[in-house]
């Protein structure tokens, strides 16, 4: 009941006034209780005012995800991870989806991802032994860097060079979080 009313409310305030960044906790919500359609719509609204709100971006990613609009969510979720690349929820949704497409290669890279991000996970951690059990060995031995590779795993070193980026960027936008303006 209290999820209703919290609902109610956060409605309440984006009728009030439509440009409100309360439209991406309204969206969250109605997600969350499986209002799958209307969460979708609420973010597209409200992004219409704030397309730069990554937040609301992942929410409307994950509804879409939840919708079966594979195309869209990838979109909504890689746009995320292009303004945030720490974004966890957007990083195990783009492995999901590649996952579910059948891409193994590059769901395991996304979830390896996810796990150096999150530390110590359990269920990233089944799901990167159960992705590397259905793929050949040579597909899943990372070597630590790209020089490092021997000749002839080119898919190595593109992972490395992924992972080695995708890290860059974390360290970066931490470094400039905490220097300040």
């Amino acid at each position: 009941m209290a999820d209703s009313a919290r609902i109610q409310e956060l409605r309440r305030r984006v009728q009030q006034d439509p440009a409100t960044l309360a439209f991406a906790p309204l969206a969250e919500e109605l997600r969350r209780a499986g209002q799958t359609a209307e969460a979708i719509k609420v973010c597209e609204a409200g992004l219409a005012f704030h397309p730069e709100y990554l937040s609301a971006r992942a929410t409307l990613g994950r509804a879409l995800f939840e919708a079966g609009d594979l195309d869209s969510a990838l979109i909504e979720l890689s746009t995320v991870l292009g303004g945030a690349p720490e974004n966890l929820t957007a990083l195990k949704g783009v492995a999901e989806i590649h996952e579910l497409r059948g891409d193994l290669d590059e769901a395991l890279v996304k979830y390896r991802l996810a796990l150096a991000l999150a530390g110590r996970d359990p269920e990233l951690q089944r799901i990167i032994h159960e992705l590397e059990r259905q793929l050949p060995q040579d597909a899943v031995e990372v070597s630590p860097a790209p020089h490092d590779v021997p000749g002839g795993h080119e898919r190595d070193r593109e992972t490395v060079r992924q992972l080695e980026r995708f890290l860059a960027a974390v360290v970066e936008d931490r470094h400039r979080r905490t220097a300040g303006p």
